[in-house]
């Protein structure tokens, strides 16, 4: 009987050994969210041009320089979240409640003799710059191809041999054989087929349909994608006023950084094409996951200067620019593999259970504020943002030693052709640069985003004042990537990967001042759409489609900030 195997047509896509870098990972160390104090959160973060906010000086620290009086305070936040994901028309529900410190701080003002410079601020602050915490998963009930023929794709496309992928008292397919081809193999989820070259197998998936016969595989699939850490910021800030005219400032950021990724993918086939208990290859069932997890944590620091002016006591401008983040990082990523196929059963832990490792360099981009604010008598404000920052230009590196005497990123050194890397016909990388496959990857699928920020503050009475803001964040997504008009290549260990759409904030707050004391609470809407991936797909459109499903992510946040002036 002829048969027609369906494979991934990965010619070109070369996975690392390990977890290890990719673009899409890249994003999620640079990810925004809207944090801070109540007051800050219930104007949707439109705080560029006002100042004399803990949180604002994070954002412009020309608003240290808006403070007369010295300021403490903290605040909390009760984050609950919502998953709703969509997969041929099923839908599944998960929620999580988290409990989070967003700001404590302070600010000293130094008085002085001089009324062009009546004072000079310092600040010194910790705020909660993103929170990675999502949870989703659900069912996909009706599967047109299988992980397994990407991971087959993944070992044809390395030319990788039997005795590559093998353990033998000689070899350790982990160390010269990308893991998830290894894993793949030793739980029977890829099997060779010899055609003219013995040492040179065609690997093929458990995925089959034989247009001759009509016998085909079919089943279903299960996936769960769990994520958590976050962002934390330590500022220094210093700045001040001249003349009520121009307040000026700048803020040195220590940023310190946790995020962990778990990710499983289930299959359950019938009509598979499986091993009996002689290694040939017949219809059966296949019943399997991956288990993967991921963390990667580390320190960064970055600068920020801004400016804001009052031309009129009436009208303000606000401008500042940051620096990128740059981090020394490290990662660590482990595996493994539940099967029951064909005439075997068991569990492969990727490495033996010993996790891999790596360390680096990685650069988030640049961001520019542009902001505006009118103030209306004492009882009334109405300010606007607008943030750019250019996503496309994120960028990893080596560090100034190779840990072990290896880096794990794309290594042109490693004993892999070349023709199995990314290939594109503008890019041609450096032969010194472990990391330039990656960094061209990331300019392919990612630009800039664009953020607007729109805040509003009423006083109905000295001591009480009503809030309200919006804010939206395009994605950095470019089309491209979105529609799978380009190969989308992923990180060794977990292949799948989450687009995010567009983001919006809708807010609110109230705050009540007594004396010295204040108090404030914000309610924040947060609402963002995103297109998950269990695996890439095929462009060339020789195999079928990876399985997809839409997720609705949703944040109800209660956040409650108190402090004392003086």
């Amino acid at each position: 009987m002829k048969k027609n195997i369906i494979i991934l047509s990965l010619l070109g896509f070369s996975i690392n050994i390990g977890f290890a870098q990719s673009a899409i990972g890249a994003f999620s160390l640079s990810q925004p969210d809207l944090k801070g104090t109540a007051r800050f959160m219930g104007m949707a973060g439109a705080f560029g041009a006002l100042g004399g906010d803990l949180s604002s000086i994070s954002q412009n620290p020309a608003g240290i320089g808006v403070y007369r009086s010295s300021d403490i305070g903290f605040t909390l936040d009760l984050d609950l979240q919502s998953s709703n994901t969509q997969a041929e028309g099923m839908k599944y529900n998960m929620n999580q409640t988290k409990f989070l410190l967003n700001n404590i701080g302070a600010v000293m003002t130094l008085r002085l003799p001089c009324k062009t410079v009546p004072n000079i601020n310092f600040g010194f602050t910790y705020n909660k710059g993103a929170s990675f915490n999502r949870i989703y998963g659900g069912n996909i009930n009706t599967l047109h191809n299988s992980m397994s023929n990407y991971i087959a794709g993944v070992a044809n496309s390395n030319s990788l041999t039997e005795n590559q992928l093998s353990y033998d008292d000689n070899n350790d397919p982990y160390y010269d054989s990308p893991w998830i081809a290894a894993m793949g193999f030793n739980s029977y989820l890829i099997n060779p087929e010899y055609f003219y070259d013995s040492d040179l197998p065609n690997w093929t998936g458990l995925w089959n349909n034989d247009s001759m016969t009509g016998n085909n595989t079919s089943g279903s699939g299960t996936f769960l994608m769990k994520e958590w850490g976050g962002l934390n910021d330590f500022n220094i800030a210093i700045g001040g006023n001249i003349a009520d005219f121009l307040y000026w400032g700048m803020n040195f950021d220590i940023v310190s950084m946790n995020y962990n990724l778990q990710t499983i993918w289930g299959e359950s086939l019938t009509n598979a094409m499986v091993p009996n208990s002689e290694y040939v290859l017949q219809r059966g069932f296949a019943d399997w996951n991956l288990n993967s997890v991921y963390n990667i944590s580390g320190t960064g620091f970055n600068y920020q200067l801004g400016f804001i002016l009052k031309p009129i006591q009436q009208f303000r401008l606000g401008f500042a620019f940051h620096t990128p983040t740059w981090y020394s990082l490290t990662e660590e990523y482990t595996g493994l593999i539940n099967y029951n196929v064909g005439a075997f059963s068991g569990q492969e832990l990727a490495n033996d259970g010993v996790p891999g490792y790596s360390d680096y360099n990685f650069r988030t981009p640049w961001k520019i504020i542009a902001s505006a604010a009118g103030v209306i008598g004492n009882n009334f404000i109405l300010s606007f943002d607008y943030e750019w920052a250019n996503y496309g230009k994120m960028h990893y590196s080596e560090r100034t030693y190779y840990n072990g005497g290896y880096d794990w990123g794309y290594d042109p050194w490693y004993p892999w052709p070349y023709s199995a890397q990314p290939t594109s016909s503008t890019f041609f990388p450096d032969p010194s640069d472990p990391y330039a496959y990656e960094n061209s990857d990331i300019a392919n699928y990612y630009k800039s985003s664009n953020t607007i920020r729109l805040g509003l503050e009423f006083k109905p009475i000295s001591s009480l004042s009503i809030r309200a803001g919006y804010s939206y964040v395009s994605s950095p997504v470019k089309a491209e990537a979105k529609d799978n008009l380009i190969e989308i290549y992923t990180s060794g260990m977990s292949p799948s990967y989450r687009w995010d759409n567009s983001t919006n904030y809708i807010t609110c707050g109230l705050g009540y001042r007594y004396s010295h004391f204040y108090v404030d609470l914000a309610y924040v809407y947060k609402h963002q759409t995103a297109d998950y991936h269990a695996f890439a797909p095929d462009i060339a459109k020789n195999g079928l489609p990876s399985p997809q499903s839409k997720v609705s992510l949703t944040n109800n946040q209660i956040v409650l900030s108190a402090g004392y002036r003086f």
